[in-house]
């Protein structure tokens, strides 16, 4: 079961993008300097179709991007949420922030426009700092998975080493 505990319009989350953000609780990763440790409990409404429609109703031609922050206790029904929402809100991209340090075996890229991997290291620091071990990727059409990461460092550039990894 996912269940959302809070949610927020953001706009750093996602480079270019208007995002409505949204906390996915009973997180299994547990990172040591979490700065979200409400969301590793049983906390907030269980995320239905429902509730999905009501918040982008709401926020409709205000956001470009719906972002689900977790979901790592149950990638599949996130993948089947995705879907839903990709078939129902044409144009709105959609984003995952995982903890997982790969993709899970359920990935469909072309559900996806972005996803972020890695669970939070504090000594590495937040996907802000260069020294981060988490990646932000960009899904181009044939799947392949594109390092963004660079772009919410302030003074950061591709390097050519790291700049895509081809997808599961």
């Amino acid at each position: 079961m996912l269940k959302v505990a809070d949610y927020d319009v953001v706009f750093a989350e996602v480079p270019d993008e208007v995002t409505l953000a949204m906390s996915l609780s009973l997180c299994p990763i547990r990172c040591t300097g979490c700065h979200s440790q409400h969301l590793w409990g049983d906390v907030g409404l269980e995320l239905t179709t429902d509730l999905v429609d009501g918040l982008l109703h709401r926020y409709e031609g205000q956001v470009t991007c719906l972002c689900f922050m977790g979901g790592d206790n149950d990638p599949e029904m996130l993948h089947r949420m995705a879907a839903y929402v990709k078939g129902n809100n044409s144009g709105l991209r959609l984003a995952w922030y995982s903890g997982q340090p790969q993709l899970p075996q359920c990935w469909d890229a072309s559900l996806w426009n972005y996803v972020k991997l890695g669970p939070y290291v504090k000594d590495l620091g937040p996907l802000s700092t260069p020294t981060t071990n988490q990646r932000l990727y960009r899904i181009d059409e044939d799947g392949t998975l594109v390092d963004i990461t660079y772009r919410l460092q302030k003074g950061a550039r591709p390097q050519d080493d790291t700049l895509s990894i081809a997808a599961r």
